[in-house]
């Protein structure tokens, strides 16, 4: 039987994209015709998806280069929906089996890609090793990626014609009118990135502001492009917990695509503890990824999924709900929230075209591993958003003790 057939058996005979074998068969369009050709270019890719049925092996696959996406990568994710049915039969398994070789069901060496995390999960050790694992890979890496606005989180665009750049200013300067950012005011940013939310409320709304993130990569970026900015005497990066933030009060918060790396279980201290850091009337906007309710689903990433062992170590997605539910626990009181997810897709696509666009410096930069898992994260993370099974929200609290929020009537920053 050849690995074509073996394929078929599992695909049926004709997929949407073009299937290319290291035995020389093939399945679906001729050459040329497909939007995408997967292409199984040794048993390695056997191994790793017989040795880690579904999700994961296939990924394992992908990142060590044992099976690549030519083409669109995006035609290749509509694999999934195309054929939703796919089930491994015994027949299937074993003709795999055997097509694998001698070294059979022998797993092939991990990608070193994969994240190798210890000690218990959400100790501030631990995340800064998650952390550590996803941002202190190559600041131009990043620049590549993100582009001249370095800012790695959901854009806000306002037509289809703006460029990535402008629609990432949209976002901070709408944080910026929902925090009511005014000259004087002190701003904690927490996960400041390489600074640009920190940057451009101290340029645009003359506020001083403290930056704190785990990545020491990203604090010597941000403390860089504070300088050049002409804002390094209202603006303090730090590489800091935010558990380890003391030096309140302040009069606004932001926390912008950091909260993913929270987790369920310390909601409550990262709510409490940015409660404790606001003045009275101070405002916080949590803007973070969710997901929406399912029956029964954990908040996590699945431990075995490709986004825990590759992108995000130990991250976790809550409901929105849940969020504001907490909020309100810890004495916030919830004015205004907004979805933002079909933003998130049009941001993740134009940061796959960056990626595409530039793909030979980039494996320069960081290895074909590293630049294969950010190109398969973010094309798939844009069509999850796209097709609702992932959300974001930026939910803004008010410390109003007393019932005295200093909220407008009706909000000023639409």
């Amino acid at each position: 039987m050849t690995l074509a057939a073996a394929v078929a058996e599992l695909l049926g005979p004709n997929p949407p994209i073009r299937i290319e074998c290291y035995d020389g068969s093939s399945l679906g369009p001729p050459p040329g015709s497909a939007r995408a050709t997967l292409v199984i270019r040794d048993a390695d890719a056997l191994r790793y998806a017989l040795t880690a049925p579904g999700e994961l092996g296939l990924a394992r696959a992908y990142v060590s280069g044992a099976l690549d996406v030519e083409g669109d990568i995006f035609a290749s994710l509509d694999l999934r929906h195309a054929l939703p049915d796919v089930r491994m039969t015994a027949g299937a398994w074993l003709a795999l089996a055997r097509l694998a070789g001698r070294e059979g069901l022998r797993r092939p060496p991990l990608p070193p890609e994969e994240a190798r995390l210890h000690g218990r999960r959400h100790t501030r050790e631990r995340d800064a090793a998650a952390i550590a694992h996803h941002y202190d890979v190559s600041n131009d890496f990043y620049r590549i990626v993100l582009g001249p606005a370095m800012t790695y989180s959901c854009a806000v665009w306002t037509d289809t014609t703006a460029d990535l750049a402008e629609a990432q200013r949209n976002k901070y300067e709408l944080i910026a009118r929902k925090l009511a950012l005014r000259p004087g005011m002190r701003l904690l940013d927490v996960g400041c990135g390489w600074g640009g939310m920190a940057i451009h409320a101290a340029r645009e709304h003359g506020v001083e502001a403290v930056g704190v993130t785990l990545s020491r990569e990203q604090a010597a970026y941000a403390r860089d492009a504070v300088k050049e900015a002409g804002v390094d005497h209202l603006v303090d990066i730090r590489v800091q917990d935010y558990r380890d933030v003391d030096d309140g009060p302040y009069d606004a918060i932001s926390s912008i695509g950091m909260f993913e790396h929270v987790g369920l279980a310390r909601l409550g201290e990262y709510f409490d503890r940015l409660h404790a850091l606001l003045r009275p009337q101070g405002r916080l906007l949590n803007h973070g990824i969710s997901r929406p309710p399912r029956p029964g689903a954990r908040p996590r990433f699945a431990r075995r999924s490709f986004i825990d062992r590759y992108v995000f170590p130990d991250g976790e997605l809550h409901e929105v709900g849940t969020v504001v539910s907490r909020m309100q626990r810890s004495g916030f009181e919830v004015r205004h929230l907004e979805s933002l997810r079909e933003h998130y897709a049009r941001t993740l696509r134009a940061w796959v075209a960056n990626l595409e666009g530039a793909w030979d410096e980039a494996v320069r930069l960081v290895g074909p591993g590293r630049a294969r898992v950010w190109r398969l994260y973010m094309a798939a993370s844009a069509v999850n958003f796209e097709e609702g099974r992932t959300q974001v929200h930026q939910v803004l609290g008010v410390r109003a003790d007393g019932g005295r929020s200093g909220m407008p009537l009706r909000p000023d920053w639409a």
